[in-house]
Parts: C-alpha cells; structure tokens; sequence
C-alpha cells in the first residue's frame, strides 16, 4: 500500500521561484530514497475564513502566502528512512528556508490512503 506527506507552508509573497530552487533540491534527494511523486501548488483561490483557513493555519502575514505539498511513497517505511535520511543530512540544516520560508509555521504529517481516483 502507498503512502502520502502532506504539507502546508507560509511562502513569502515573490519568493516563489526561490522556493521552486528549493523543492526542486528535495524532490532530487528524495527520489533516490523512493519517492514517487510529488506536487507543490502555491494559493490561488483561497477565501479567507470566518473561523478557520489555510492562512491562519500557518499564521501567514499580509506578506505571506499559502503554499500546500503532497508526496508520494511506496510504503510508509520507504518515507521513514527517507526522511530520516534528508533530517540527518547536515546540508539541509546549513539553510533552512532561506529567508523563502518559516519552517516553524509550516506543517505535515503522513497519512494512510482511504480512497484514490486517477484519470
């Protein structure tokens, strides 16, 4: 069975081909770990909400965008090992987010699939 990251980032607004540098960087060492596929897809038509949203849920400023992230796994100890493997490579920790984004705000987590459709 397959499994799947999920990821919800704040992005400094004009920033977005710099942190393209950067996914384009992790989806490189990740691939080699068993990664599948993965996607990054920057706010588009995202309302704000009255109790809740996307925004609030990384305390994103006026100066900030959403940007959300899902990988791809063959299985969740495939994920594992890769993550622990990019968490323990000490290039990663020299720059991270680069000004492009606050990784404290950011969130994920994995999760099991429940239903697929593809075309």
């Amino acid at each position: 069975m397959s499994y799947v990251d999920f990821i919800v980032v704040p992005l400094t607004k004009g920033k977005e081909q710099e942190y393209k540098n950067i996914c384009e960087d992790f989806a490189a060492f990740m691939k080699p770990h068993g990664l599948l596929s993965y996607w990054e897809a920057v706010a588009d038509d995202v309302p704000h909400g009255k109790m809740t949203d996307f925004y609030r849920s990384v305390q994103a400023t006026d100066g900030e965008t959403v940007v959300t992230a899902f990988c791809t796994w063959p299985d969740k100890a495939t994920r594992n090992k890769a993550w622990e493997a990019f968490m323990s490579d000490p290039k990663v920790h020299t720059k991270p987010g680069n000004g492009v984004f606050d990784g404290k705000r950011m969130f994920y987590g994995g999760f099991k699939p429940l239903f697929q459709f593809s075309k």
